[in-house]
């Protein structure tokens, strides 16, 4: 069933692929109608999560954060549809860093680095970032349930020597890369939430207490990484612009979850400056209730 739901649904997903972005973004102005007008995916959800963390704003402005969320977010799955076809050139127009030699610095001194973001602007094409260093770049992800269109998500971000890694094979993938004396750049996806079963750690975030996930910053002292964080701007439709901030070259200097608790300091930045392109639709305030006093 899987092979048959592949074999169908690629050759659409590559037919959208290769329209022009002029076209792209008016399939996308239609999902959005379809997700956000006629079916209301997650609206609930949205909604919850806004007025929790910003008690102070009208409803006038949740309404309005949350409709150029929706076609932020429909955007982003029409790019992420485009990346199927889109050429280097193109990607690296519209995915720009302002300051690359940070990366660019730590891999000269021959140091790995754990990369730190959120679930804002735009993560589906960071790995561009492949083309202007020499480390290998991997990536922690959550497979998908068939297999084909897994492979298929692995083969595209592999174009540009960036490898996904599900959770299960994060710490001996690194481990064997340090052993191997390879030098890489390892993603992190940080600001979701943990199970409750593996909630090391609990801080505020945008207000809330919630428990976060220490899996980067464990990984960073146990391997001796330098720890940065990405910052993504939107600029414009399908424009994008990231800026790089070392956390720490020394992550064995700072204390347990000091590290975890300044990159979430630094999304909490990010969202207040322009709350629309976060991931509203993550239940990430779902454990608020279950808080150690």
């Amino acid at each position: 069933m899987h092979f048959l739901a592949y074999i169908l649904l690629y050759p659409l997903l590559y037919l959208i692929s290769i329209l022009p972005f002029r076209i792209l973004y008016f399939v996308s102005d239609v999902l959005y109608v379809l997700i956000y007008r006629i079916f209301g995916y997650r609206k609930k959800v949205v909604y919850s999560n806004l007025n929790l963390v910003f008690p102070d704003k009208s409803d006038k402005e949740i309404k309005r954060i949350t409709k150029v969320f929706y076609h932020h977010l429909c955007d982003m799955i029409v790019e992420a549809i485009k990346s199927l076809s889109i050429s280097k050139s193109e990607m690296q127009k519209r995915y720009k860093f302002t300051n690359v030699e940070v990366v660019q610095n730590i891999e000269a001194q021959h140091k790995s680095t754990i990369l730190m973001c959120a679930h804002y602007g735009s993560w589906e094409w960071i790995f561009i970032l492949q083309t202007y260093v020499k480390s290998t770049g991997t990536a922690v992800y959550k497979p998908l349930a068939n297999k084909y269109f897994d492979r298929l998500v692995k083969r595209i971000r592999a174009k540009y020597n960036s490898y996904l890694i599900s959770t299960r094979e994060i710490i001996p993938t690194l481990i064997k890369l340090k052993r191997d004396g390879i030098i890489s750049i390892n993603g992190f996806v940080s600001d979701q939430s943990p199970k409750l079963d593996k909630a090391y750690h609990w801080q505020n975030f945008m207000g809330v207490k919630v428990p976060v996930h220490t899996g980067a910053e464990m990984l960073a002292k146990k391997l001796d990484m330098a720890v940065v964080f990405f910052k993504v701007k939107k600029v414009k439709r399908g424009f994008y612009e990231t800026t790089f901030e070392t956390i720490t070259l020394t992550p064995k200097a700072f204390e347990d979850y000091q590290i975890t608790d300044t990159f979430l300091k630094l999304v909490e930045n990010q969202i207040h400056e322009a709350p629309e392109y976060y991931l509203w639709t993550h239940k990430r305030w779902k454990h608020k209730d279950k808080a150690p006093k």
